[in-house]
């Protein structure tokens, strides 16, 4: 790698460290570009060489968190047992486990997804295909196995997990609940979405 390069890469990882600490500190909203750059020790100017904008920083820093979670999940994934309802509260309990290593950050995370004014590169939370493709193919293979009707629309139902499973996170904010006490309130709404998507007998 060039000095250049390797300089450019040097910053890229500092406005990523110095935004995750703030976001997760003080909200994503309430974080500027100005305070990441200051933090990261980096012209303002350096910070929009690197990212497009505040939300594609967001993004990064997830991404890069998430890398450790699935590659957790692809380990784990095969090993599963119990009817589909069962092996979501698993994949949902991982995620839950994970995520409230840094409560305050994935609410940052969620609050983008609000933000109607982000770019479509952005990535904020329920633009991640890769939790969308693994509940799907848990529900699929529900599907294959008799446990879903077939006539389901499962992207629907994706929708609805990460719904719950997003909505479930105001207990942190509000109540200071911890991963344990999410999943709990997470598994008995599973029981109850299990209910509506079975096949009718």
């Amino acid at each position: 790698m060039s000095v250049r390069k390797s300089q450019k890469e040097a910053t890229r990882q500092r406005v990523l460290d110095a935004a995750r600490d703030l976001f997760e500190a003080q909200g994503y909203e309430e974080t500027t570009v100005r305070e990441i750059a200051r933090k990261a020790e980096v012209a303002v100017g350096s910070v929009f060489t690197t990212f497009a904008s505040k939300g594609d920083i967001l993004s990064q820093v997830m991404a890069d968190r998430l890398e450790e979670l699935y590659g957790e999940l692809d380990r784990v994934i095969p090993h599963l047992r119990g009817g589909v309802a069962d092996r979501l509260r698993s994949l949902f309990a991982i995620h839950f486990a994970f995520e409230t290593r840094r409560t305050k950050l994935f609410l940052a995370h969620i609050a983008a997804a609000y933000d109607w004014t982000l770019s479509p590169s952005t990535r904020p939370y329920g633009r991640n295909q890769r939790l969308r493709q693994v509940v799907r193919d848990c529900l699929a293979e529900g599907v294959a196995r008799g446990e879903v009707s077939a006539d389901q629309d499962l992207d629907v139902v994706v929708d609805a997990l990460m719904a719950i499973y997003a909505w479930t996170y105001r207990l942190a904010a509000w109540e200071g609940a911890d991963a344990a006490e999410m999943s709990a309130v997470f598994d008995r709404q599973v029981g109850l979405l299990a209910q509506g998507f079975q096949p009718r007998v």
